[in-house]
């Protein structure tokens, strides 16, 4: 850059009038050699290599990124016509200069590719941005010509390529946040994923948006801010408030911290927070596992209940099984007369255990009209209901252990006849029943059925 820098600190001559007082010769001021020496620093510092033309074609400037990507110095660049001879092949050299020379008549930056020589003999494909560079009487006075090896803008252009994408219709929600953990970019997915719009959300805590789960992000983004990513993806269960309500969601979330590229030190900008919503995939695999688990139930229960001399200790059996992960409470009420119901087993109503006849041969139940017993009795199938403000007061009413909150009644059918009533409790602990439960009760009642019709057959006494 000496010689780059000669060509600026001289610009005022020996017979152009000083700043100070308008005379003419003496040396130039202080003031043109410290810009001179700025404009050297500044060429040197940049990431592009950079050279400048004359109008005639002579190299002016040639920064140290220049030197680096070609080899020739400052010193052996600057004051050479063109590239012809040293920097591009002698074939070439009329085509290379020609498109370059062009751009000082050109409006705005010219591109081209060109293939330039290095020191050592090797040759290197540069990408240059050429624009023409006018005079104090606004003529041409040559051109500027800022240039890089073509692998590397190609993989600036992917990375930009990339994060555009990413931020726009990628397949993932991309979220970045600053170091206060505050989204900064939000790409579409993520902002349908999150309930809001792109720019709504920005500035904004996470808490805003997230009901439940926000602990468990948030602490994820503090341990890659100070430790560094996870080298695994993580799956975060929320809540999300949404316009139309609360909605449970799961998210497989990827972490990337970020580091200013510019700095000596990584200075942290924040975290780039990456996630698809798996939800749907997550409850598909929770219920074949749920299915999975209930028919290994079963299964065993019917290999229990095979091994029983006593048919009603087989039923007891299948409700011994049934009840692990399902439920917490087990009653069995078989029906005497007109709208009569007994009680024949029942789980203990204090703690969990296991089901078991009542003692001394079953009591009456006396059920008000319309407890769901009596109208699963009535509709033959399945009856589920739950207990909303005073659950407790509404499980006592209906004669059922105190901290029932949801319950789920099926029929005892067996040979065209209904039997009784299975009846299944769940604590507050415990989501209400769905339709996919009444359809496992409604298995475990059919075994239940028979078990105690079998014992009927065999002697007991006669249930109608």
């Amino acid at each position: 850059m000496s010689a780059s820098r000669s060509e600026t600190t001289n610009a005022l001559g020996p017979d152009e009038p000083d700043r100070e007082g308008g005379g003419t010769g003496g040396p130039p001021t202080a003031e043109p050699e410290h810009g001179g020496d700025l404009l050297a620093a500044l060429l040197d510092g940049m990431d592009a290599a950079l050279c400048a033309f004359d109008a005639g074609g002579a190299v002016t400037h040639w920064n140290r990124e220049a030197e680096r990507i070609l080899g020739w110095s400052a010193e052996e660049a600057v004051g050479r016509q063109g590239f012809a001879g040293w920097a591009v092949r002698a074939a070439d050299a009329g085509e290379v200069e020609g498109r370059l020379m062009a751009a000082m008549d050109a409006p705005g930056r010219v591109v081209h590719e060109f293939a330039l020589l290095k020191k050592d003999g090797g040759r290197v494909l540069v990408r240059t941005q050429s624009a023409g560079v006018r005079g104090g009487d606004g003529k041409p006075a040559g051109v500027y010509c800022a240039f890089s090896e073509v692998h590397a803008q190609i993989d600036l252009e992917r990375s930009i390529a990339l994060s555009e994408a990413l931020f726009e219709d990628g397949s993932w929600g991309v979220v970045l946040v600053d170091v206060d953990l505050r989204p900064t970019v939000v790409n579409a997915y993520a902002a349908r994923a999150l309930g809001t719009g792109r720019v709504t959300v920005l500035g904004r805590p996470l808490g805003e948006l997230i009901v439940q789960g926000v602990e468990e992000l948030e602490g994820a983004l503090h341990h890659v801010l100070s430790e560094g990513a996870p080298t695994s993806p993580t799956e975060l269960w929320v809540t999300l408030r949404t316009a139309e309500g609360e909605r449970r969601r799961c998210w497989r979330s990827g972490f990337l911290r970020l580091a200013s590229p510019l700095a000596e030190e990584p200075v942290p900008l924040g975290v780039a927070w990456l996630f698809q919503d798996v939800t749907d995939a997550k409850l598909a695999d929770q219920e074949s596992d749920r299915l999975r688990f209930r028919w290994n139930q079963l299964y065993r229960a019917s290999r229990a209940a095979a091994e029983c001399e006593d048919p009603v200790e087989a039923a007891t059996s299948y409700l011994d099984f049934a009840l692990a992960g399902f439920a917490d409470h087990a009653l069995v009420d078989l029906v005497v007369g007109e709208d009569r119901l007994l009680r024949m087993a029942a789980s203990p109503a204090s703690a969990p255990g296991p089901v078991a006849p009542v003692v001394g041969g079953g009591i009456p139940v006396g059920y008000a009209p319309g407890h769901p017993a009596l109208q699963s009795v009535d509709r033959i199938g399945s009856v589920r209901a739950s207990g909303g403000a005073g659950a407790q007061t509404w499980a006592q009413e209906r004669q059922w252990p105190p901290d029932a909150r949801h319950a789920l009644c099926t029929v005892l059918r067996s040979r065209g006849r209904t039997l009784g009533v299975l009846t299944f409790l769940r604590g507050p602990g415990r989501p209400a029943f769905e339709r996919p439960d009444a359809t496992y009760a409604e298995s475990v009642a059919v075994r239940v059925a028979v078990s105690l019709d079998l014992g009927e057959a065999l002697g007991a006494e006669p249930r109608r």
